[in-house]
């Protein structure tokens, strides 16, 4: 049973880890702006200056000490800064996805290009035009694109007037951002996502602590909840969904308390959030979370009006991997990762270079376990591999590595479907080479086509086809059948 022709294939990529022009056209600094390029076994930094005239770093979410600035310094390589240059090139790459066949591109729309200061800063035009023009040109080519406004890439402007998402202000600025896109673009984007991975902050250890992740993340949710009713003021055929960080576990034995801890994890790590945004409510089981984090939330009558009034119209999702959860010290190896979501090893399974465990039949069984669960439509976002590509000399790359993971992806997504999962659509993480999230690399690449580019920023930009480009687009051709 093949995919039927209305199921939209693809793939996506973020404003921050593609476009680079960071200062071009009105754009304002975002926090990666100021970031380095990590490694396979480790985060990225953030750089800033104290008020005291030190240099000093932190991690990604982490904010900035008291009286301490963002700074640029010589001796960093800051990879977003040029990304894949897609900002002047996105006719070119917009033009080889369709040469592929996609039905639909997902990208993020940058706030800090719209509001590059505040909504007291007003709007800029340039980059409402210059989004107006990418979406042009999807559309050119008959694609549908499914759009995210937010991935933790809010202008630094915001985090230093008003202190960041601790800050109920970045509710209303948040908002009135989401209306200007919801209006501007109505007749060229009719299904957008509010926040991507709104789950991030419950997978790393923020510096400031839980009160404040869980503060920021609850500020998230009731701006996202507000924005799906501002779309559909706008437009009541607008559908607007949740995006939430794909989250399977495993109990690593059937001990029972492997196993209660293994659905907790799930609970603390994706269900609070997709429970929260598709039911419009907070989960029972919430109470807990926040009685082991030592956490209060101040939330209001008004608050959960909003989440009440603002549910998701779908559930969109990222799925790299699976994880497996133990109680008993010293069971099993220690998984290391480059991303925040490991635990311990799988001995069923394999892992990529930064220890990503593959498990293409845990998709399958996540997938069951979100139509079940929230009997909404699912949307897949984010799905693909991270390696090390090599460039043959005649120009080729042969990554069946690629074209192995996802065609594994792709059946259990197929099966999944035939069973009864209710799915619209299928976008890949990166179709092109882009800066990585997490560890702010060019060198980790997850794309059909490759960016000459690296780490060290040696490169002339140049794109090419790798085996997998010409795979994806039999995948497309054929409805999901032509998957050898």
């Amino acid at each position: 049973m093949s995919f039927p022709k209305k199921f939209l294939w693809g793939g996506s990529i973020s404003a921050a880890q593609c476009e680079g022009a960071w200062d071009e056209d009105g754009k304002s600094p975002v926090q990666v702006d100021f970031g380095d390029p990590g490694t396979t076994t480790d985060n990225r930094y953030i750089h800033y200056l104290n008020a005291d005239g030190t240099r000093g770093k932190m991690r990604q979410f982490d904010h900035l000490p008291q009286g301490a600035k963002y700074t640029l310094f010589d001796d960093v390589r800051y990879t977003n800064h040029v990304g894949i240059d897609f900002y002047h090139r996105y006719k070119e790459d917009i033009a080889l996805f369709a040469e592929m066949g996609f039905t639909t591109l997902n990208t993020t729309i940058s706030w800090a290009r719209i509001f590059p200061y505040g909504v007291e800063g007003g709007v800029n035009q340039a980059g409402v035009e210059f989004y107006r023009n990418v979406f042009k040109e999807c559309r050119k080519y008959g694609m549908d694109p499914v759009i995210t406004l937010y991935k933790y890439d809010e202008p630094v402007y915001l985090e230093e007037t008003y202190g960041g998402w601790t800050n109920r202000e970045m509710i209303h600025q948040f908002v009135e951002f989401a209306r200007v896109c919801f209006t501007e673009y109505k007749d060229l984007v009719d299904k957008w996502l509010t926040f991507n991975e709104i789950n991030i902050l419950l997978h790393f250890d923020v510096k400031e602590g839980k009160q404040v992740a869980f503060t920021e993340l609850h500020h998230q949710m009731v701006a996202a909840a507000q924005a799906v009713k501002v779309a559909h003021d706008i437009d009541p055929e607008i559908k607007v969904g949740c995006m939430v960080a794909g989250f399977c576990c495993y109990p690593m034995t059937c001990d029972p308390q492997d196993v209660i801890a293994s659905y907790k994890e799930f609970q603390n790590k994706f269900a609070y959030c997709a429970d929260t945004m598709v039911r419009g409510y907070y989960p029972s089981y919430a109470v807990r979370i926040w009685k082991e984090n030592n956490v209060k939330l101040d939330i209001t009558k008004e608050d959960k009006q909003d989440l009440m009034e603002g549910k998701s119209d779908f559930l969109a999702y990222s799925y790299y991997m699976s994880n497996v959860i133990t109680t008993h010290q010293n069971q099993g190896d220690a998984l290391t990762t480059a991303g925040g979501q490991g635990q311990v090893k799988n001995p069923y399974l394999e892992a990529s270079e930064w220890g990503w465990q593959i498990d293409p039949t845990g998709y399958e069984y996540f997938l069951h376990v979100l139509n079940d669960r929230y009997q909404v439509p699912l949307f897949d976002v984010e799905n693909g591999l991270g390696a090390y590509d090599k460039v043959e000399e005649d120009g080729s790359i042969h990554d069946d590595y690629r074209i192995n993971y996802l065609r594994s992806h792709i059946q259990s997504l197929m099966k999944a479907r035939e069973e009864g999962v209710n799915i619209f659509g299928y976008t890949t993480w990166g179709p092109i080479d882009l800066v990585s999230f997490t560890t702010g690399q060019m060198d980790k690449r997850y794309g059909f086509i490759y960016v000459d580019m690296n780490d060290n920023g040696v490169g002339n930009l140049c794109r090419m086809k790798k085996d997998s480009f010409y795979w994806y687009q039999k995948v497309i051709q054929s409805h999901g059948e032509g998957l050898d």
